[in-house]
């Protein structure tokens, strides 16, 4: 028996927050929605592999997607509701200016980790850089901003 694109299980959202991932779950199910989370007991083991593996995966049917936006597009963005980081400088609310999350943390970042010449150097001596660039990172889009 063939398998209908409409029974392809596709990857829904990634979360970096179990909670929010059993939250959203919770909802998906209570409208009918078959799903289901992937990768959350790797995470919480060893949180460290989160970038690696790109969060926790809420799993859905494809025939289901449309069905799903709208249900979540009732209640808003919960991933605003998750946490607010706050700038230090202006003291409000860090947004990503690509996708407006509010998922965000400031860190070392991810694109353009050091310039050249600190890596030239680096190589030359034979040591580890001693300067990372630091940004702010969206975990819905995965862009770095500052």
């Amino acid at each position: 028996m063939a398998e209908q694109p409409e029974d392809k299980i596709i990857t829904f959202e990634h979360y970096y927050d179990p909670m929010l991932a059993h939250i959203i779950r919770t909802k998906l199910e209570d409208n009918g929605i078959h799903c289901f989370i992937a990768d959350e007991n790797t995470l919480v083991v060893n949180p460290i592999l989160n970038n690696a593996i790109g969060g926790i995966k809420l799993k859905i049917f494809a025939r289901d997607l449309e069905r799903c936006r709208e249900i979540l597009a009732q209640s808003g963005d919960l991933h605003e509701q998750d946490h607010f980081e706050i700038d230090e400088e202006t003291h409000s609310p860090v947004i990503c200016p690509y996708c407006g999350s509010s998922n965000v943390n400031y860190g070392p970042a991810t694109e353009k980790k050091a310039n050249w010449l600190v890596m030239i150097i680096s190589m030359l001596l034979m040591v580890m850089p001693f300067y990372a660039r630091k940004a702010w990172h969206c975990f819905n889009c995965q862009r770095d901003f500052e």
